[in-house]
């Protein structure tokens, strides 16, 4: 087997209970979760018992998602799994940088909480909101974009699959011009047109917070949304810019297989990683752990394969 890689979902893969399978089965994970509510009170609460209403609340979905993730690579690790590389899908790439070691867990956390608030302030601003486009490469989609003033491209899933945000009565009319062009867009279920000009308010306001803690050298490389390669030279700048800035996720997953990874294991609820990875490349295995079942099932699949 070659390098394994953990990659952390971010806002959209949250669901009612999650995280409570391995709140059961580990105590990493639950560590995770009753220091997280020490900082935030409610916060396992809303993640086992929340209404699907109450966890698309960007303020709640961030703080929670960012537990989830990092309760499942705490597992993984405690189970003695060990991470050669990460990544972070938006939100997740917060997780992810409290698993490299750059922060605490409980910094991390922190950082996630203002992070939320900030993004949520900003979306009730601007009327925001985001859609997939599929069927269509990517150069057409920027093309479609272009047509409209407030449409961005800002996730770039992997082939045939990219995300955009928009302000919502072009969102719509947006979506129709795709279904012109031959594709197919539909609303995604997340709490803003996040990574775009329309979080340009929040990217500033987290550079004053940021400002209040100590980044260090992640302890594993950790591949930006920015840039799509390893962590390298202002850590907080990169943050800041990533609340702004398209998630380069096709490319990261590419980079990271041209740096050996050849096992990507999904850390959270859900299994929309899993999928993308698989999309990019035929030539990897993926695994998922967000219950107690996928920890034990990954845990044998990535044993047998060494």
């Amino acid at each position: 087997m070659g390098r394994i890689a953990f990659v952390f979902p971010g806002q959209g893969a949250q669901s009612r209970g999650m995280g409570r399978g391995l709140y059961e089965k580990s105590p990493a994970a639950r560590l995770v979760f009753d220091n997280a509510d020490k900082i935030r009170p409610g916060t396992v609460e809303q993640c086992f018992s929340g209404s699907a209403e109450e966890l698309a609340r960007t303020e709640n979905t961030q703080p929670c998602l960012y537990c989830v993730d990092l309760a499942a690579a705490s597992a993984l690790a405690e189970a003695g799994i060990k991470a050669d590389m990460l990544a972070g899908f938006s939100l997740g790439e917060l997780a992810a940088l409290a698993f490299s070691g750059a922060v605490t867990y409980d910094d991390g956390f922190r950082l996630v909480c203002e992070r939320a608030r900030f993004m949520q302030e900003a979306s009730a601003v601007t009327g925001s909101g985001m859609a997939v486009v599929l069927k269509q490469t990517d150069e057409e989609v920027i093309a479609l974009c272009e047509k409209f003033d407030n449409v961005y491209p800002v996730n770039f899933n992997c082939e045939g699959q990219v995300s955009v945000a928009g302000v919502e009565d072009e969102l719509v009319r947006f979506m129709a011009a795709v279904k012109e062009a031959g594709g197919r867009a539909a609303p995604l279920k997340v709490g803003g047109g996040f990574h775009s000009p329309f979080m340009a308010g929040a990217s500033e306001r987290f550079v004053e917070t940021l400002k209040r803690f100590t980044i260090a050298q992640p302890g594993i490389p950790l591949y930006s949304n920015v840039t799509a390669q390893p962590y390298d030279g202002d850590y907080k700048e990169l943050l800041a810019r990533q609340i702004r800035s398209p998630v380069l996720w096709r490319k990261t997953i590419i980079n990271m297989i041209d740096a050996g990874a050849d096992t990507f294991i999904e850390v959270g609820p859900g299994k929309t990683l899993c999928n993308l990875v698989s999309r990019i490349s035929d030539r990897v295995q993926v695994f998922n752990v967000e219950d107690g079942a996928g920890l034990e099932k990954t845990i044998l699949g990535v044993c047998a394969s060494a």
